[in-house]
Order: C-alpha cells, then structure tokens, then sequence
C-alpha cells in the first residue's frame, strides 16, 4: 500500500508530498522555502508563479492538492509532480539547485514506479552523473551503491530507528570505522562544502566499493543479531564497518599506499578558476 501523504527530507528540511494520479506530487512552497531559505516562501513562489508563467500564458504545471498544514489542518496547496518540479526549479537562482536536483530524481519515484520497473529511477540518476561527466564504470558503482543504501535505511526503519539524526550517526559510525573519519570530515578532507555538496559523488571507485562492503556489511550483521533499536544498530554499524576497515588495510597493504583520496569530482570549478584573467 502508498501512504497517501508523506513528508520527505532534504538537508535536514522537510517536504510535504501526496500521491496522486499514480506518481508523487511535492508542495511547491516547500520546495521554495529549501532553495531559497526566503522567510516568506508563499510570496516569492506568487512572484515567480506570476513573472515566469502566468504573464507568459502558459499552462499551469501545478495542481492545488490538500497537504497537512502547521495547524494540522489540510489546506489546499500548490503541488507539483517531479517532471515539472524540475521545470519549477529552473526558475529560481539557488546554490542548492543542482543537489536538489539529484535528491529529487531519487525520491520523486521511491518504491513506487520502481516497483513495477527498477530501472526508471537508476536511469533517471545515471543521465543526471552522465551530464555531470562522470565515467560509466563510476556511475555503475554509485548506482549500486544507492541500492544498498536503501536496503540499509529501510532496515534501520524497520528496528525502530526514527530521527535524522539518529540515521546520520548510523552513518558517521559506518564512516569512521571504515575509513578514519566522519562523514563531515571526509568533506573537508576533499575540501567539499559541508552541506551542499554530497561526499558519495565525489568518492574514487575504491571508496565507493568499501562504503558499500560497509553499509552491506552492516546490513546483515543487523540481519542475523536481529538488532533492535538505535543503540543496538549502532554497534551493528561499528561493526559493518570495521569489517570494511579489515579489507580496506589489507588492500592497502598490497598496494602499498592509501587508497583514501582527496581527489573528487569539481574539475570544472578548477578549469574556470584557470580561464580567469
């Protein structure tokens, strides 16, 4: 069964969503108020609304569908679907834009189309990383890698793990027994900016491949400890990762080096920072 209405997270901000007509529908305010941190989300969305497709005379790419409001009661609020909700996102100059972008094609068909079809939402992702640059080898490990991610969080739902925060200190405990450091300080270690830009697309394919034997790993051995619980997953994920970390030295040892990389994927941020006069 699709629960009809759902709120979804994005960097800690949450978005309401409805299904309707067979596909995900996203409030428009929601969205606005996330790219653009405006303190009154409701005007800039009329203004834009106005300048960019109304004054135009083109068709509206939105529905008013009843979303939950903060009084907890349903009002009637702009929503549109992720096909226009990319079109939407054009329309307003925001640094968070592009991964918005990446999270968006990622839940706009979670565990519903892809039921039926898997490959509509890998296909949707690995177009957004081909446009991006990156090698086809690379984007056939970050694409298995969200898979496992998935299997691994949905795991973690179902034992009674709740809050952001508790996902996100799951993760750093995987992180850090695998390779040292923490999600954020393998950001800066890559020199990324912490919130905007996410450390899996800029991981080497060994760094991939050992952040997925991690979370894999941690999946099953919460699997067959059957841990309940935050505290209980948590040393599950200690322990996913340090098996990852076994592998990881021993790979190292044979390749007498590190295969922890400051090397990410911003070239063309660097190629610009050359051109200037």
């Amino acid at each position: 069964m699709v629960e009809k209405n759902k709120i979804v997270v994005f960097q800690d901000r949450k978005i309401r969503r409805i299904w309707y007509k067979e596909e995900w529908y996203f409030s428009v305010v929601d969205i606005v108020q996330v790219l653009t941190e405006s303190p009154t989300p409701r005007q800039y969305w009329g203004k834009i609304k106005d300048r960019e497709f109304l004054q135009l005379e083109l068709s509206p790419i939105w529905v008013q569908l009843k979303l939950e409001a903060p009084d907890s009661k349903l009002r009637l609020t702009d929503c549109a679907n992720t096909k226009n909700m990319f079109r939407i996102i054009q329309s307003i100059p925001s640094k968070k834009a592009e991964p918005f972008k990446l999270w968006l094609a990622q839940v706009g068909y979670e565990r519903i189309e892809e039921i039926e079809n898997p490959e509509l939402g890998q296909n949707r992702i690995k177009e957004y990383y081909e446009l991006k640059g990156y090698p086809k080898e690379w984007i056939d490990k970050r694409l298995r890698g969200i898979a496992i991610r998935q299997e691994l969080t949905d795991e973690w739902k179902n034992r009674d793990v709740k809050t952001e925060k508790e996902f996100a200190i799951l993760t750093n405990e995987i992180s850090k027994a695998t390779f040292g450091k923490t999600v954020g300080e393998y950001k800066e270690f890559k020199q990324l900016q912490i919130k905007n830009q996410n450390l899996r697309d800029h991981m080497t394919d060994w760094e991939l491949i050992l952040t997925m034997f991690g979370e894999k790993a941690t999946t099953d051995i919460t699997k067959e400890t059957n841990s309940q619980g935050f505290e209980k997953c948590k040393d599950s994920a200690k322990e996913g990762g340090q098996a990852a970390n076994e592998a990881r030295k021993s790979i190292e040892k044979r390749l007498g080096k590190s295969i922890i990389s400051k090397e990410n994927f911003l070239p063309k941020q660097k190629e610009k920072k050359k051109l200037r006069p």
